[in-house]
């Protein structure tokens, strides 16, 4: 009962999250003029860093795009990854789900022929939503500010979007977590044979391991003591990003997905969640079959590989 109450009360507030309406829409988007060409990921990746943000990766997916499907719609597609370390460790101390967007994703894009880029990201509420966490956190909102105000020294003249559609209710759940015994002392090997056999498991299901974060080492850095580890790993399935962003460019904003994998100190369990497409679907309202097909299955794959990972 108390499993049915949680995913009901979160449904509930992703819906009113969703269609709550600009600013408070669950992607944003921001697009500015970019005639003169001057505007490209390299530089809106300068001023993060200068505003104190890790980048994970930078990836420009017209390249497999055309590798693998033959064809673009956008003269610019990339997949933009990162995240702030004071950020994390704040959340971290409070919240383990933190790594559902450590590193969180954007899109920058420009569609064929366009004179303008944009760049999309998820609003605080949503990832706080999809973490579990009040939407009204501070250090997300603070977040959030930091990202918009970046938007606007790396994209002057830009402005925020409305989005072309009213999202929906979520259909299932936010977050798929898996959790399994780990022993007290021999943790560290098992840890280890967890993430070969999940690797191993990728490429054959059609997944790319895009990125890897050791949030761990960031914790360290800082003196913050509460996990054994912590390790995020970037995932993308090429087919899904590529077909949805034909018609929801802003799909970026949950391409790659963040996998976390994590022990607290205090006890002695593994912990694994990623975010579901189900937040894919209702976000951007999405009805085409085929789209929705494409997701079902990357879900299915995903969910079927860990739990062969903690057999």
């Amino acid at each position: 009962m108390k499993t049915m109450y949680n995913t009901i009360v979160l449904s509930i507030l992703l819906t009113i999250g969703l269609v709550a309406g600009t600013p408070a829409q669950s992607i944003l988007v921001y697009t500015a003029d970019n005639s003169a060409g001057k505007i490209t990921p390299k530089s809106i990746e300068a001023e993060f860093k200068k505003a104190g943000f890790t980048i994970s990766d930078n990836r420009d997916m017209n390249i497999p795009f055309k590798k693998q499907f033959k064809k673009t719609t956008f003269d610019l597609y990339n997949l933009f990854t990162l995240y702030k370390s004071d950020t994390v460790i704040t959340l971290a101390k409070r919240y383990p789900s933190v790594g559902l967007f450590a590193p969180m994703s954007m899109a920058i894009y420009t569609k064929k022929g366009a004179k303008t880029i944009s760049i999309s990201t998820l609003a605080p509420e949503t990832m706080a939503t999809i973490m579990g966490i009040p939407t009204d956190d501070k250090t997300l909102a603070e977040l959030g500010k930091a990202i918009q105000a970046v938007f606007k020294s790396a994209m002057p003249n830009g402005s925020f979007e409305k989005l072309p559609y009213t999202a929906v209710a979520p259909k299932g759940k936010l977050v798929s977590s898996y959790s399994t015994e780990a022993d007290a002392d021999e943790w560290d090997d098992e840890k280890e044979e967890l993430q070969l056999s999940m690797e191993n498991e990728l490429k054959p299901n059609g997944f790319v391991m895009a990125g890897f974060n050791d949030l761990g080492m960031v914790f360290e850095e800082k003196k913050m003591d509460l996990y054994n580890f912590y390790d995020v790993y970037s995932i993308c399935k090429l087919p899904v990003i590529y077909n949805i962003a034909i018609n929801h460019p802003e799909a970026g904003a949950f391409a790659p997905c963040s996998l976390y994998m994590y022990k607290k100190k205090d006890e002695n369990k593994f912990h694994i969640g990623f975010p579901t497409v189900y937040n894919w679907m209702a976000a951007m309202a999405i009805v085409d079959k085929n789209a929705l097909k494409t997701l079902e299955d990357a879900q299915n794959r995903m969910d079927k590989i860990l739990k062969s990972t903690l057999e």
